[in-house]
């Protein structure tokens, strides 16, 4: 299941949310999009200053700031 990152350059808080991501048993890297939100500006007015934020392939946010396992557990089993 393809997921999304929405990140920040230069943010501590996404560069450690993207490692634990890659490192998660729950996570396969191949299917992990990076989405740097300054690219866009709609991206961000959404996200703002949220960032990190993981999402799923319909948008839903798992979670942000800091990797949730257990939201992210839970969003697998619910999908």
């Amino acid at each position: 299941m393809r997921l999304s990152l929405y990140y920040r350059s230069g943010c501590s808080l996404c560069e450690a949310m993207h490692r634990e991501l890659l490192h998660s048993p729950l996570v396969d890297p191949a299917l992990l999009q990076c989405v740097d939100v300054d690219a866009d500006p709609e991206l961000v007015a959404r996200y703002g200053h949220k960032v990190p934020v993981l999402t799923g392939p319909d948008q839903v946010e798992i979670c942000h700031y800091f990797l949730d396992s257990q939201a992210l557990q839970d969003y697998f089993a619910r999908s």
